[in-house]
């Protein structure tokens, strides 16, 4: 008999809370997953703990949690999983610094505000566009400036001091940046490129054109989520698996990276509603063929949830149920022996517009999924997971559990 093939299918900030605009529901609920609802009605739901007391709410801490990792013991940062995605090698002294590209505006009392962490999500090519002249421009050593994707880029501090207390740009949405930025006046470094920055920006050609067009400006630069490089053992070593890691986002291909996954990139997707979805899914079906493994991970209800847009949101999960979840339960029927892990990260509440620390949806289920209908009913929700699931005291624990280990 073969061994089993593993799919990890992550949601990201897919969770949330009860809203009353949808009567008491959550967009879970309130989403049409017919999907989900048959892998929850075959398999089990519950609830898992994937951010460790004490730490921040973070995708990095939370997916590092559900790659079977304990966060306590390897995480250092987010930037350094980036950095590893865009193949930049840190050195020990190193620090890596996520560089966002974001719209800040004053209010009518002249107060300078977080408009947008993501810049209007620009695109990939008209950020390029702006790195470059960032790094030709405003850029000195001991700094190195490198290009993600879309608002997503990273800074490089050689010698730099990792302890810095920088604040995620999305937790503070609509709020006064001045608070924020005062730590970079403690880094002759980062206030000299903050600042130069801002200068460049404030007449980019990309920014004229975006304003023209009625589009947010990438008018600034946000540094956070700084680290050094982790020493992380391979899922290989740990658990005896070999896959892939198919993310749009640098933080998860960097977290592949460093757990001895492929990092497979798909063209056109974007970590966004508008990725591309059956790209992914052929990438995920492939990957299993040649390996045992697979993590799959889709950003979009997470960048809804810090927009704010219920409607985002449930476009989102309906998105990934049809276009997802629909095309891996027909293509997964080619392998005897599939098990597949459905989970939210954590939770982007689109009422809180970032993350939050509280336990999280899951779903286990084996494939190919058995003909004929459920008589439990059971869905995929928070409150199914609530009253009827599991509940796991780790994503490490989850992990184990899913492989059998």
């Amino acid at each position: 008999m073969k061994a089993p093939k593993f799919i990890v299918l992550v949601g990201d900030g897919m969770a949330d809370y009860r809203i009353d605009a949808l009567d008491g529901r959550t967009p879970l609920e309130a989403a049409r997953t017919p999907h989900l609802d048959r892998l929850a009605a075959a398999g089990q739901t519950g609830l898992v703990r994937t951010i460790p007391e004490g730490m921040e709410p973070g995708s990095d801490i939370a997916n590092m949690s559900l790659l079977g990792y304990d966060p306590r013991r390897y995480h250092t940062g987010r930037a350094p999983l980036e950095a590893a995605s865009l193949g930049v090698r840190l050195d020990p002294q190193d620090v890596a610094f996520r560089c966002n590209l974001v719209t800040l505006l004053e209010d009518d009392q002249g107060v300078l505000r977080m408009a947008d962490y993501a810049a209007g999500h620009i695109s990939t090519e008209e950020a390029r566009e702006v790195i470059a002249t960032l790094q030709e421009r405003t850029v000195e050593e001991p700094l190195r400036l490198y290009a993600g994707v879309s608002y997503r880029h990273l800074l490089v501090w050689r010698a730099g001091r990792d302890d810095l207390r920088t604040t995620p740009p999305h937790d503070i949405t609509g709020e006064p940046v001045e608070p924020h930025r005062r730590v970079y006046r403690e880094e002759p470094p980062l206030q000299a490129f903050v600042e130069r920055a801002s200068a460049v920006l404030a007449e980019h050609p990309v920014n004229r054109r975006r304003q023209a067009e009625g589009k947010r400006p990438a008018n600034g630069v946000w540094l956070w989520g700084q680290g050094k490089a982790p020493s992380l053992p391979t899922l290989e070593t740990l658990y005896g698996l070999r896959g892939a890691m198919i993310s749009a986002v640098d933080l998860l291909k960097g977290l592949g990276v460093y757990a001895g996954l492929d990092p497979i990139a798909v063209p056109g997707a974007t970590g966004y509603l508008d990725t591309n979805y059956r790209g992914k899914v052929e990438a995920a079906l492939g990957a299993l063929e040649a390996g045992d493994f697979v993590y799959l991970h889709v950003e979009a209800p997470d960048e809804a949830g810090h927009e704010g847009s219920l409607e985002k949101k449930i476009q989102a999960i309906e998105d990934l149920d049809a276009k997802v979840v629909g095309p891996l339960i027909a293509g997964a029927a080619r392998f005897p022996d599939v098990r597949i892990l459905v989970v939210s990260d954590h939770l982007t509440p689109v009422s809180v517009r970032t993350h939050v620390s509280d336990p999280t949806i899951f779903l286990l289920a084996s494939l190919p999924l058995r003909a004929g209908a459920n008589p439990s009913g059971r869905t995929f929700c928070e409150k199914t997971a609530e009253t009827e699931g599991l509940k796991l005291p780790s994503g490490e624990a989850l992990f184990r559990k899913f492989i059998g280990r």
